[in-house]
């Protein structure tokens, strides 16, 4: 029993710690991914004016006005 009490507070004391979460940032660096333009891919292969056609396209696929001929 004394060691079932012993290990319970062990456990809860346990939960009760917490370590310091402090992130270092470098100035004017940027610490994300690197991201290259959305045309830029095996589909569109740098062709920006295609992907903005598609994405043109898309968009008004998405409208339910022009869907429902409003």
């Amino acid at each position: 029993m004394r060691l079932f009490l012993m290990a319970a507070m062990a456990l809860a004391l346990a939960g009760c710690g917490e370590r310091d979460k402090a992130m270092v940032y470098k100035q004017g660096v940027y610490q994300g991914k690197t991201d290259s333009a959305p045309w830029n891919n095996a589909l569109y292969k740098g062709d920006k004016a295609k992907w903005e056609s598609d994405i043109r396209a898309r968009n008004q696929q998405q409208d339910e006005s022009r869907r429902i001929g409003g």
